[in-house]
């Protein structure tokens, strides 16, 4: 090999290293650019949160005591439309999209659907809940197990019950799901599932209300199998 090829040879990183200068160079106002375009969109978030998110939480949460008051009284239409002088649970998701107010008033509403008999709006309104408790979680997914068997769509209700009791994991409620799901199954014929639902009672919740008569339901089941 000639000292002019290996010359030729060492050099050539040297350009590439000069060619990446000369691109950042040749860029330095895109990039200066985007970068400025980045920075731009993340105040541009803060501010959101602050100066317009911030005061709408604070009105929804003010303008929602009076539709939970209603809830609680299971006044189920003033619950749902409000009256002449506070809103409903509609309204509230409705004026106040995209604040946690109005996520939770997905949970009463669909429950006060529920209630009302309107079992496919309780369905909507409950799947469009999006919460981190998992308390009110849990009670969503039972609650929209609830709504599908009033419609004897047994699949959907196993579905959810099994979401209820998963999400839950507690002494309270899991045991009360555990139970639905074991009626779900026997309604469906399936009483292996449903021996296993109420077996889950009696070994993981024996101190739940439900595991006090959980016996009887085993021995029942058992015996078809």
């Amino acid at each position: 090999m000639s000292k002019t090829q290996a010359n030729t040879k060492v050099a050539a990183p040297e350009s590439n290293f000069g060619q990446s200068g000369n691109f950042v160079r040749e860029n330095q106002k895109s990039l200066l650019f985007i970068s400025g375009a980045v920075i731009a969109l993340i105040v541009i978030y803060f501010l959101y949160l602050k100066v317009y998110l911030g005061p709408r939480e604070v009105k929804a949460a003010d303008q929602m005591y009076r539709a939970q008051d209603f809830w609680a009284q299971k006044d189920w239409d003033k619950a749902i439309k409000g009256d002449a002088s506070y809103p409903g649970f509609e309204k509230i998701i409705n004026d106040y999209s995209n604040t946690k107010a109005a996520n939770l008033a997905y949970f009463y509403l669909g429950s006060a659907y529920l209630n009302k008999g309107e079992y496919h709006k309780a369905i909507e309104s409950l799947n469009n809940y999006r919460g981190d408790d998992t308390m009110v979680a849990a009670e969503a997914f039972g609650s929209t197990g609830d709504a599908y068997v009033e419609l004897k769509d047994y699949s959907n209700a196993a579905t959810y019950f099994n979401k209820a009791v998963d999400k839950a994991k507690n002494k309270f409620l899991s045991p009360l799901y555990l139970k639905k799901l074991g009626l779900v199954y026997e309604e469906t014929k399936d009483n292996k599932s449903a021996s296993d639902a109420y077996k889950r009672i009696k070994t993981e919740y024996p101190e739940s209300a439900e595991a006090q008569n959980i016996d009887e339901y085993i021995a029942r089941v058992d015996a078809k199998l």
